[in-house]
């Protein structure tokens, strides 16, 4: 399981890029809420220690194991329905004591990439086949279902964007997403109309409610479309340069001070950069994370072996994906969903499956030569 690696091999520019993340997270996070420090502090050391000892591991004893895994994912999605944490009508947690709560989608998502990554290999000459296409949907559509019932819409999308990019680079045909796209964009149009309807069902209330808040800010400015608002609002308060680290001066009151946007520390974290470090701070920010995506990709090309591939692209879509929809989220440019950002967000969870999935990539980057 563990073999001999070389360590002028060992891909330290990714580690630096991580590190750099972290840094930054808790700098905001320190700006956000002071009391989450220590215990993110806390994380990083143990995502560091998760992210080394995984690397070292050869990946291709998680790829063979991924049917256990996939089975270990529906437990955990089945437990944390069944005995976890209840927080807002929402069960997405399992309550750890002292330690916090874990959050089984996160995990799912490492987990998704690992057995969809099999299940193309194993089907390289057919994937373009309807009935393969069929068989991927039936094994993503039970652990899917369970995130959605918690609810968890957005970490549902984020896994649902991973496979697609991981079935693109796999070789789907041109002319099946032509298709598909004439069919889709006719169906989303459908979807959007139906969730206005009065007693649809395929939505929890609150998430039709941020939907239409998007759609319609100016009928949901007291109530769902207020954290989006605030959040941009804080943003373009920073102007070029930012108001500073920590600002908190009467004259120029952050809207940390004042609690402007809630949940700053996790899924508004971006409103925090814009605020106190400005346009320039959201580019350098923007920038560390596409470096990180770059060098997902560039390990996923370099890969010895066709599974590290589609791993790689898996945790670059994973990455890319996951950037996106919050910063995307906390500019007002998607509906209000939150998802963390990678390795700067506050939250165990995210951060040790963000380090288990880099793990796994600087490990297929030490054996690109040895296939």
């Amino acid at each position: 399981m563990f073999r001999n690696y070389r360590l002028k091999n060992y891909n330290f520019k990714m580690i630096i890029n991580v590190l750099v993340l972290a840094a930054m997270g808790l700098v905001f996070i320190h700006s956000a809420n002071p009391s989450f420090v220590t215990k993110q502090a806390l994380g990083i050391v143990m995502g560091v220690c998760v992210m080394v000892t995984v690397s070292l591991i050869d990946f291709q004893v998680f790829t063979g194991s991924s049917r256990i895994l996939y089975l270990i994912n529906l437990a955990l999605l089945i437990g944390v329905k069944l005995f976890g944490k209840n927080v807002n009508n929402a069960k997405r947690w399992f309550s750890l004591g002292p330690l916090g709560t874990f959050q089984p989608s996160e995990l799912s998502k490492v987990i998704m990439i690992i057995v969809v990554a099999d299940f193309l290999v194993m089907h390289q000459d057919d994937l373009n086949e309807p009935k393969t296409l069929g068989k991927l949907a039936l094994l993503c559509a039970p652990p899917l279902y369970l995130i959605l019932d918690q609810p968890s819409l957005s970490s549902a999308l984020d896994i649902c964007f991973i496979i697609l990019g991981m079935v693109f680079v796999a070789g789907l045909s041109s002319k099946l997403i032509v298709r598909c796209l004439i069919v889709g964009i006719p169906l989303l149009a459908v979807f959007l109309w139906y969730v206005q309807t009065p007693g649809q069902i395929l939505l929890k209330p609150h998430q039709v409610a941020r939907i239409m808040s998007f759609l319609h800010p100016e009928n949901y400015a007291d109530s769902t479309a207020l954290q989006t608002n605030n959040s941009i609002m804080a943003i373009g308060s920073g102007g070029l340069f930012g108001k500073g680290f920590g600002s908190n001066t009467i004259s120029d009151v952050s809207a940390s001070d004042v609690n402007l946007v809630s949940e700053s520390q996790t899924d508004f974290i971006f409103s925090v950069v814009g605020e106190e470090f400005g346009f320039v701070g959201c580019v350098i920010v923007i920038g560390v994370l596409a470096l990180l995506v770059f060098q997902c990709v560039q390990t996923a090309k370099k890969a010895g072996s066709l599974i590290g591939c589609y791993v790689a692209t898996g945790v670059a879509g994973y990455m890319g994906f996951q950037s996106f929809i919050n910063i995307a989220v906390a500019t007002g440019t998607m509906p209000n969903t939150g998802q963390p950002l990678p390795f700067i967000s506050y939250g165990l969870s995210s951060l040790l499956s963000a380090s288990i999935a880099i793990g796994l990539l600087l490990n297929i980057h030490l054996q690109r030569k040895r296939h």
